[in-house]
């Protein structure tokens, strides 16, 4: 274990201890069998994004991705549903695609022995089938073909799914956060979203926690950004009020705003980790309007209903454990853990089917200068990880605190609205951790 002594399998009451009302210990970002056991259990128990339903429009399209360290394929069958199953030969366990994307055809064909298999993982075809006959090979879970995951559900395109049975069920588990995706898919004239272009992917020296509390921690952008987006703002100090904003301006500013503009943004906590910063207003609100655009979504929605749609303009929507979407500019990031202490972030693009060309430069403009890896505000964030992975290794103080605006009463809510100061986001964040990461784990059993 790298140094660190084994003490949390088969002791789900020690995991839980880990979490308490207002701090979390450190071993929760540092400990590789706590690690272990979050890919083993708490990814297994939790719903998962794993892709978008634009980048498989046709049969036999798939792409393959990983949850909770088991690989997955996930496919566009002949009926046009969309299948999951692990990406798993039924016979010698082979990965059956090894691409990140790409189209099968009529069936998956193992490149080891060749046994091939339906779009919906049944068994289609056994070279030297005679070789079989009178053996027990119909009994056996390799003759019902690939591993089905049963929990999958598409929402506006979003691709989720859950691996074991345990838990809510995807309207219960999601609730109301699901309005932030509504707003980003109904930017679209049509309702539509597609991804557009490829993915810019990042690698962090940290735990994946780190990053995903980060989302809505806004009590760091005026100090860990004032190199970057500080350095913008002191460029464009003495220009007249009126003068039109560059894009890149518009973007970099507001994340130097004080704490004041932070506090009043609000933060709203949803049960079973889920949240979103910008109740009243975000970073985002101040964004030059496109006429175009505006007219576009008058005529699809009506007046009143088109600007309560985009006078939404939330920051990160947080869908625990693995997205954050921002629905303003229509961009959303994956999280991919690694290791312990390594994290891939995938960051992806997306069309509004329906509005002008203008709304997707602005998308991209946006993911290069602060999600991409070479950003110079995403650097920013990325050295606060690597400095707290390796400062939590300091001996004398065991916890992490999250005691900023704690209130009692917010334990056991399903839903919090309250100042975008508070650290509840990260709080309701670990309670729900400990409950998923215990949820399948059976005490004592491996002692």
């Amino acid at each position: 274990m790298n140094g660190f002594p084994a003490r949390y399998r088969g002791d789900p009451d020690a995991l839980r201890s880990l979490v308490q009302p207002d701090r979390i210990h450190r071993d929760l970002y540092i400990h590789p069998e706590v690690f272990a056991l979050e890919q083993e259990h708490f990814f297994a128990n939790t719903w998962n994004y794993v892709g978008h339903d634009s980048q498989i429009p046709q049969p036999g399209d798939y792409l393959t991705e990983e949850v909770g360290g088991r690989p997955l394929i996930v496919v566009r069958h002949a009926d046009g549903g969309v299948r999951v199953m692990m990406n798993r030969c039924a016979h010698k366990g082979s990965r059956l695609v090894s691409a990140p994307s790409g189209n099968a055809g009529k069936f998956f064909r193992c490149p080891y022995h060749a046994w091939t298999f339906k779009l919906d993982g049944s068994l289609l075809a056994i070279p030297m089938k005679n070789g079989y006959e009178g053996t027990a090979l119909h009994q056996t879970d390799s003759a019902q073909g690939l591993v089905q995951v049963k929990n999958v559900r598409v929402y506006r395109g979003f691709i989720f799914v859950k691996i074991n049975d345990a838990g809510p069920g995807f309207e219960d588990y999601f609730g109301d956060s699901l309005s932030s995706i509504d707003n980003m898919a109904d930017r679209s004239p049509t309702g539509e979203l597609e991804i557009a272009g490829g993915c810019l992917r990042f690698m962090h020296d940290c735990n994946w926690k780190m990053f995903v509390e980060n989302l809505n921690d806004t009590m760091h952008p005026m100090v860990a950004h004032e190199s970057s987006a500080g350095t913008a703002k002191k460029m464009w100090a003495d220009k007249p009020a009126d003068e039109p904003k560059p894009m890149a301006i518009e973007q970099f500013v507001p994340f130097m705003s004080d704490y004041r503009f932070f506090d009043e943004m609000g933060v709203r906590v949803f049960d079973n980790g889920h949240s979103f910063s910008g109740v009243n207003f975000s970073i985002h609100s101040k964004y030059s309007g496109l006429p175009g655009y505006e007219q576009a979504m008058v005529a699809a929605y009506g007046e009143e209903r088109a600007h309560q749609i985009l006078g939404l303009t939330r920051h990160n929507t947080v869908y625990y454990p693995n997205l954050t979407i921002k629905g303003a500019i229509q961009a959303i990031r994956v999280v991919k853990p690694i290791a312990v202490d390594k994290t891939l972030i995938e960051s992806w693009t997306f069309r509004l089917k329906g509005a002008p060309p203008e709304l997707l430069q602005r998308t991209t403009t946006y993911s290069r200068l602060i999600n991409s890896p070479f950003s110079v505000v995403g650097h920013d964030d990325l050295q606060a990880y690597r400095g707290i992975q390796l400062g939590l290794h300091a001996s004398g103080n065991d916890w992490v605190s999250l005691h900023r605006d704690y209130d009692p009463s917010e334990v056991g809510q399903a839903e919090v609205t309250t100042n975008g100061l508070s650290e509840i986001s990260m709080r309701n964040q670990y309670r729900a951790w400990a409950r998923y990461m215990t949820l399948t784990m059976p005490a004592e059993s491996a002692r």
